[in-house]
């Protein structure tokens, strides 16, 4: 597994993915502390998180299109599957990866809270949690997504596919709150939602249940991915 996470962190810095990833990401989240703290003089930094945790939505297919989609493209497919690694390292692998850069990415935006601080209070415990929550949420879009794209032969088909399951998941979080859905629904929808989840902590709470769901969440989008792989390894052996 750590053969394929360094091969794969090389791949993000040597390639365009990574420095897309961090343009777009920081371009996104710039211009919402713009809009929402320096072009309103306002010190709240949870709206600002609350938007951007919409992000994840757009740029998450980014992030892992190239790990099972973009090898396939490549023709490394046969490679892949045929390694003495287990199909679970190299999923695993190339997961953290993915979680890697992202963590690196998002470490960049502490910057926003410390110039909010430069003129106001900011409260670190608000801070610790609202980024809790904030880091698990990504790693569940990147779970789902890698699971999604891993189906795919494809770069273009991947994120059109992933982005097409993360607006599935936005919309029936908006879904939740129509008066026309019956209660038992709605309930249902925002239990299992990954923004409904969020809220919590934009209220400093770190919620044990809402933590152990993005863990849980992740960890069976990983076990698909896992599978998809071991079936294409059947099927070519």
């Amino acid at each position: 597994m750590n053969a394929v996470l360094r091969r794969e962190l090389k791949g993000y810095f040597l390639t365009p993915t990574g420095y897309l990833f961090m343009v777009m990401f920081l371009a996104l989240s710039g211009l919402l502390f713009y809009l929402n703290n320096l072009l309103t003089r306002g010190s709240d930094l949870m709206p600002f998180f609350d938007m951007l945790s919409y992000v994840w939505m757009l740029l998450s297919p980014v992030l892992v299109v190239k790990l099972l989609a973009g090898e396939r493209q490549q023709a490394a497919d046969p490679l892949l599957v045929t390694s003495p690694l287990s199909s679970g390292a190299i999923v695993l692998g190339k997961f953290f990866a993915a979680v890697t850069v992202l963590l690196i990415f998002m470490a960049l935006t502490l910057l926003y809270p410390l110039l909010v601080a430069a003129y106001s209070r900011v409260w670190a415990s608000e801070i610790f949690a609202v980024y809790l929550g904030f880091i698990l949420q990504g790693v569940a879009f990147v779970a789902l997504d890698l699971m999604v794209t891993g189906f795919m032969k494809r770069s273009a088909t991947a994120v059109a596919a992933a982005l097409g399951v993360n607006l599935f998941v936005w919309l029936t979080g908006l879904l939740a709150a129509a008066p026309f859905v019956p209660a038992a629904v709605s309930r249902a929808i925002s239990f299992l939602s990954l923004y409904e989840r969020f809220v919590p902590f934009l209220s400093a709470q770190l919620s044990f249940a809402n933590m152990l769901y993005y863990v849980l969440f992740s960890a069976v989008m990983l076990a698909a991915a896992i599978a998809a792989m071991e079936l294409r390894r059947i099927r070519t052996t």
